[in-house]
């Protein structure tokens, strides 16, 4: 509800009361926006019109996504070290040093069309043209522990 906002006109129409609605609602979750959708259609059948969705980040989800993206840059870094480390023999100690070097945003906006003409998109068009992608590059620097022999390990 608090995602949702009702705006009501009523009017007459010669000896008939009409009464129009607008209903705005936020969703967060583009599946269940699309089941709403259906279900009013279904329930309301030519009385209802549903405008085009428009698609929107909030700053937490854009926050969210780049802390994503730096934590898997980290953790891509860790197990390529990993594999190194296995490759010569030795075992991977903890970080010493951790920098995100560069990060990288960008949408897949369709530069061609003009802001004016996005009704004229299909959906799969406005999907893509919100759709937010992120990038990081991570540096790491790990502590490197030779290998221990079995009987020290059992000690």
């Amino acid at each position: 509800e608090e995602n949702m906002t009702v705006t009501e006109d009523f009017s007459r129409v010669e000896n008939t009361y009409q009464m129009e609605a607008e209903v705005c609602i936020i969703f967060s979750d583009f599946g269940r926006m699309q089941n709403v959708c259906n279900l009013l259609t279904e329930k309301l059948g030519t009385s209802v019109t549903i405008g085009p969705p428009h698609f929107y980040h909030t700053p937490e989800a854009i926050d969210t996504l780049r802390r994503q993206v730096c934590v898997a840059a980290v953790a891509n870094t860790r197990r390529k070290a990993q594999e190194v480390c296995r490759l010569f023999g030795q075992s991977l100690g903890k970080p010493l040093l951790i920098r995100e070097e560069e990060t990288k945003e960008w949408g897949g906006h369709i530069d061609s069309h003009l802001p004016n003409s996005l009704d004229s998109l299909t959906l799969q068009e406005r999907i893509q043209s919100a759709t937010a992608y992120a990038s990081c590059r991570a540096f790491a620097v790990f502590e490197i522990k030779g290998k221990e022999n079995r009987r020290n390990k059992l000690l």
